[in-house]
């Protein structure tokens, strides 16, 4: 007996290591989706632990090593797509583009270059949308697919060094408004997760080594659970939005933080252990 999934697929950018991984490996289990991941070929071995984690469920993974976050690069990728999976096939695309320059915006002995900043939001916003229209242009879709945007609260928090960061989420949540109003009556649901703080090569990159048992601890502090987010509980919703029970989610920044952003409203709480 087939499901009406056994040839679908999930189209995941940042798939090798961290939350997209575990996206990853959920979406092969529930609702069992086939796997096209792309990476910058940066973490050779965490892509092979992902690779073999969903082929054990059975479902199939494919790799792509590229520069997923331009125009050309969605361009280019969404035209492999077509020739590799078929058109019809993507049940959910997932964004998890970690590419981002750290470091003020004009203080300090060496502020970001507008270079970086515009880095920044095209990788980790622009992109989205450049997928998006790609991956429509291509006609990749199945009806009712998801598109899904990864964010954080630091677009609502004051963390080290991070807002060129901060300002390109916040805008990839306004993009994924939008693009609902667009896409909605085309049966596409388009949404953003906002997940808290999960330990992550990607976290410990812009906390700090030195400084990541103190920002973790702090965050458990201001927790209700007393404990970070894990990327399996990302993962493991992410499953649910990409099937029935995820339908009428559109146009949202779902908060997944747990509860940890109620600590937004306490600057000094939360921001002692990032500043």
């Amino acid at each position: 007996m087939t499901t009406e999934t056994e040839e679908e697929w999930a189209v995941i950018l940042g798939a090798s290591t961290g939350t997209g991984a575990s996206i990853a490996r959920a979406l092969a289990g529930v609702p069992g989706l086939h796997v096209c991941g792309f990476h910058r070929g940066n973490h050779p071995d965490d892509a092979r632990l992902t690779e073999a984690a969903v082929r054990a469920t059975g479902r199939r993974m494919n790799w792509l090593i590229a520069d997923a976050g331009t125009w050309e690069g969605a361009e280019q990728g969404c035209a492999i797509l077509r020739d590799l999976i078929g058109p019809g096939s993507v049940r959910i695309f997932v964004h998890s583009i970690a590419n981002a320059s750290l470091g003020r915006l004009v203080s300090g002995d060496k502020p970001l270059h507008p270079k970086q900043i515009e880095k920044t939001f095209t990788s980790m916003t622009h992109s989205f949308v450049y997928w998006v229209r790609a991956l429509l242009d291509q006609e990749l879709m199945v009806p009712g697919a998801r598109f899904l945007a990864l964010t954080n609260p630091n677009a609502r928090y004051l963390i080290r060094d991070t807002g060129a960061i901060a300002a390109a989420k916040a805008a990839l949540e306004t993009y994924v408004r939008y693009l609902a109003w667009e896409l909605g009556p085309l049966g596409y649901r388009i949404n953003a997760l906002r997940f808290g703080a999960t330990r992550t090569v990607a976290l410990t990159r812009v906390v700090g080594p030195e400084r990541l048992g103190g920002f973790e601890r702090r965050v458990a502090d201001v927790s209700p659970a007393r404990r970070l987010c894990t990327s399996d509980e990302v993962g493991d919703f992410v499953s649910i939005l990409a099937g029935k029970g995820g339908a009428w989610f559109n146009g949202a920044t779902i908060d997944f933080t747990g509860g940890e952003s109620l600590a937004s409203h306490d600057a000094i709480a939360y921001g002692e252990a990032l500043l």
